[in-house]
Protein backbone atom coordinates (compact mmCIF):
# COMPACT_ATOMS: atom_id res chain seq x y z
CA UNK A 1 0.00 0.00 0.00
CA UNK A 2 3.18 2.44 0.65
CA UNK A 3 3.42 4.85 -2.57
CA UNK A 4 0.04 3.69 -3.69
CA UNK A 5 -3.24 6.04 -3.93
CA UNK A 6 -6.33 4.50 -2.07
CA UNK A 7 -8.28 4.25 -5.31
CA UNK A 8 -5.37 2.45 -7.28
CA UNK A 9 -5.49 0.01 -4.17
CA UNK A 10 -8.94 -0.41 -4.22
CA UNK A 11 -8.84 -1.26 -7.88
CA UNK A 12 -5.97 -3.80 -7.22
CA UNK A 13 -8.14 -5.59 -4.36
CA UNK A 14 -11.13 -5.52 -6.07
CA UNK A 15 -9.32 -7.64 -8.97
CA UNK A 16 -7.61 -10.14 -6.47
CA UNK A 17 -11.40 -10.32 -4.48
CA UNK A 18 -12.76 -11.04 -8.05
CA UNK A 19 -10.73 -14.04 -8.37
CA UNK A 20 -12.07 -15.11 -5.27
CA UNK A 21 -7.91 -14.99 -3.40
CA UNK A 22 -7.01 -13.93 -0.37
CA UNK A 23 -5.74 -10.23 0.09
CA UNK A 24 -3.21 -8.99 1.89
CA UNK A 25 -1.96 -5.60 2.12
CA UNK A 26 1.11 -4.30 3.60
CA UNK A 27 2.16 -0.45 4.55
CA UNK A 28 -1.16 0.90 5.00
CA UNK A 29 -1.67 4.18 6.86
CA UNK A 30 -4.45 4.38 8.96
CA UNK A 31 -5.86 7.22 7.40
CA UNK A 32 -6.04 4.88 4.27
CA UNK A 33 -7.12 2.00 5.64
CA UNK A 34 -9.81 4.04 7.05
CA UNK A 35 -10.97 5.17 3.27
CA UNK A 36 -10.65 1.52 2.11
CA UNK A 37 -12.66 0.26 4.84
CA UNK A 38 -15.63 2.52 3.72
CA UNK A 39 -16.15 0.84 0.55
CA UNK A 40 -14.74 -2.30 2.18
CA UNK A 41 -16.08 -3.48 5.38
CA UNK A 42 -15.19 -7.16 5.61
CA UNK A 43 -11.42 -6.23 5.47
CA UNK A 44 -9.73 -5.93 9.01
CA UNK A 45 -7.10 -3.83 9.79
CA UNK A 46 -4.17 -4.05 12.01
CA UNK A 47 -3.01 -0.56 13.29
CA UNK A 48 0.28 -1.54 14.85
CA UNK A 49 1.53 -3.79 11.90
CA UNK A 50 -0.25 -1.49 9.14
CA UNK A 51 -1.69 -4.42 7.32
CA UNK A 52 -5.19 -4.72 6.09
CA UNK A 53 -6.49 -8.18 5.00
CA UNK A 54 -9.44 -10.17 3.90
CA UNK A 55 -9.91 -14.16 3.44
CA UNK A 56 -11.90 -16.03 1.51
CA UNK A 57 -12.40 -18.51 4.23
CA UNK A 58 -11.36 -18.29 7.64
CA UNK A 59 -9.56 -21.67 9.49
CA UNK A 60 -7.74 -22.88 12.11
CA UNK A 61 -4.67 -23.90 11.58
CA UNK A 62 -3.80 -27.32 12.16
CA UNK A 63 0.09 -26.97 11.86
CA UNK A 64 1.47 -28.27 15.30
CA UNK A 65 4.73 -26.33 15.25
CA UNK A 66 5.22 -22.46 15.58
CA UNK A 67 6.99 -19.54 14.06
CA UNK A 68 8.78 -17.25 17.25
CA UNK A 69 8.74 -14.00 16.08
CA UNK A 70 11.35 -12.25 18.47
CA UNK A 71 11.89 -8.23 18.86
CA UNK A 72 14.20 -6.20 21.03
CA UNK A 73 11.75 -3.82 22.30
CA UNK A 74 8.74 -1.69 21.47
CA UNK A 75 10.20 0.35 19.09
CA UNK A 76 10.81 -2.26 16.82
CA UNK A 77 6.57 -3.74 17.34
CA UNK A 78 5.41 -2.35 13.65
CA UNK A 79 7.95 -4.23 11.76
CA UNK A 80 7.66 -7.38 14.08
CA UNK A 81 3.71 -7.04 13.77
CA UNK A 82 4.05 -6.83 10.17
CA UNK A 83 6.05 -9.88 10.48
CA UNK A 84 3.27 -11.51 12.47
CA UNK A 85 0.37 -11.03 11.41
CA UNK A 86 1.71 -12.21 7.75
CA UNK A 87 2.67 -15.39 9.24
CA UNK A 88 -0.41 -15.81 10.63
CA UNK A 89 -2.23 -14.80 7.41
CA UNK A 90 -0.32 -17.36 5.46
CA UNK A 91 -1.27 -19.76 7.83
CA UNK A 92 1.79 -20.12 10.62
CA UNK A 93 1.41 -20.40 13.73
CA UNK A 94 2.90 -17.52 15.40
CA UNK A 95 4.57 -17.28 19.20
CA UNK A 96 5.71 -13.63 20.17
CA UNK A 97 8.45 -12.87 22.22
CA UNK A 98 9.01 -9.12 22.59
CA UNK A 99 11.19 -6.81 24.73
CA UNK A 100 14.08 -9.41 24.47
CA UNK A 101 16.74 -7.72 23.61
CA UNK A 102 20.50 -8.60 24.05
CA UNK A 103 20.55 -5.23 25.87
CA UNK A 104 18.50 -7.37 28.49
CA UNK A 105 19.74 -10.95 27.83
CA UNK A 106 18.60 -12.36 30.99
CA UNK A 107 14.65 -11.59 29.57
CA UNK A 108 15.76 -13.15 26.15
CA UNK A 109 17.66 -16.54 27.70
CA UNK A 110 14.51 -16.92 30.20
CA UNK A 111 12.58 -17.54 26.90
CA UNK A 112 15.57 -19.36 25.26
CA UNK A 113 13.38 -22.69 25.86
CA UNK A 114 10.45 -21.85 24.26
CA UNK A 115 12.38 -20.04 21.49
CA UNK A 116 13.99 -23.36 20.73
CA UNK A 117 10.85 -25.25 19.77
CA UNK A 118 10.18 -23.39 17.61
CA UNK A 119 10.38 -24.36 14.13
CA UNK A 120 12.11 -21.44 12.48
CA UNK A 121 12.75 -17.92 14.53
CA UNK A 122 12.11 -14.06 12.74
CA UNK A 123 14.26 -12.02 14.76
CA UNK A 124 13.51 -8.34 13.86
CA UNK A 125 15.81 -5.84 15.73
CA UNK A 126 17.23 -2.41 15.31
CA UNK A 127 20.48 -0.38 16.69
CA UNK A 128 23.44 -3.27 16.39
CA UNK A 129 21.20 -5.58 14.98
CA UNK A 130 23.10 -8.52 17.35
CA UNK A 131 19.67 -10.27 18.48
CA UNK A 132 19.65 -12.62 15.33
CA UNK A 133 22.99 -13.66 15.95
CA UNK A 134 22.78 -14.47 19.56
CA UNK A 135 19.05 -16.57 18.79
CA UNK A 136 21.26 -18.25 16.07
CA UNK A 137 23.94 -19.83 18.37
CA UNK A 138 20.67 -20.87 21.12
CA UNK A 139 18.89 -22.75 18.66
CA UNK A 140 19.08 -25.57 16.15
CA UNK A 141 16.90 -24.14 13.93
CA UNK A 142 16.59 -21.43 10.83
CA UNK A 143 16.68 -17.57 12.09
CA UNK A 144 15.30 -15.28 9.68
CA UNK A 145 16.34 -11.96 10.29
CA UNK A 146 14.87 -8.28 9.83
CA UNK A 147 16.91 -5.35 10.91
CA UNK A 148 14.97 -2.16 11.21
CA UNK A 149 16.02 1.18 10.55
CA UNK A 150 15.70 2.24 14.25
CA UNK A 151 18.06 3.58 16.12
CA UNK A 152 20.35 6.50 16.45
CA UNK A 153 23.92 7.76 16.01
CA UNK A 154 25.80 5.56 13.72
CA UNK A 155 22.69 3.42 13.00
CA UNK A 156 22.64 4.78 9.20
CA UNK A 157 18.43 4.42 8.86
CA UNK A 158 19.09 0.37 9.65
CA UNK A 159 22.02 -0.29 7.93
CA UNK A 160 24.02 -0.97 11.10
CA UNK A 161 21.77 -3.84 11.81
CA UNK A 162 21.42 -5.22 7.99
CA UNK A 163 25.50 -5.20 8.46
CA UNK A 164 25.51 -6.85 11.53
CA UNK A 165 23.10 -9.24 10.54
CA UNK A 166 24.93 -10.11 7.28
CA UNK A 167 28.35 -10.73 9.07
CA UNK A 168 26.83 -12.62 12.15
CA UNK A 169 29.10 -15.94 12.97
CA UNK A 170 26.50 -17.91 13.90
CA UNK A 171 24.71 -20.47 10.96
CA UNK A 172 21.48 -20.62 9.79
CA UNK A 173 20.69 -16.70 9.12
CA UNK A 174 19.12 -15.72 6.37
CA UNK A 175 18.62 -11.68 5.78
CA UNK A 176 15.79 -9.87 4.44
CA UNK A 177 16.22 -5.89 3.92
CA UNK A 178 15.57 -3.09 6.22
CA UNK A 179 11.90 -3.12 7.55
CA UNK A 180 10.90 -5.75 5.88
CA UNK A 181 8.99 -7.66 8.36
CA UNK A 182 6.72 -9.18 5.24
CA UNK A 183 9.61 -10.63 3.43
CA UNK A 184 11.53 -11.97 6.95
CA UNK A 185 7.81 -14.06 7.52
CA UNK A 186 7.40 -15.06 4.08
CA UNK A 187 10.79 -16.70 4.62
CA UNK A 188 9.96 -17.82 7.59
CA UNK A 189 6.47 -19.74 6.48
CA UNK A 190 7.79 -21.36 3.86
CA UNK A 191 10.60 -22.94 6.42
CA UNK A 192 7.87 -23.92 8.63
CA UNK A 193 5.61 -25.59 5.75
CA UNK A 194 8.19 -27.38 5.07
CA UNK A 195 9.00 -28.62 8.73
CA UNK A 196 5.35 -29.34 9.27
CA UNK A 197 5.69 -31.66 6.21
CA UNK A 198 8.37 -33.53 8.83
CA UNK A 199 6.21 -33.73 12.05
CA UNK A 200 3.80 -36.13 12.66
Amino acid sequence: GEGQTIEQIISILEAIQAKNNDVLITRVTKEKAEAIREKHPEFSYDEIARILTWKVATKGSDAKGYIAIICAGTSDLPVAEEAAVTAEFFGSNVRRFYDVGVAGIHRLLDQAKDIQEATVSDGVVGMEGALPSVVGGLVAHPVSAVPTSVGYGANFQGLSALLTMLNSCASGISVVNIDNGFGGAYNAVLIDKLAQKNIS
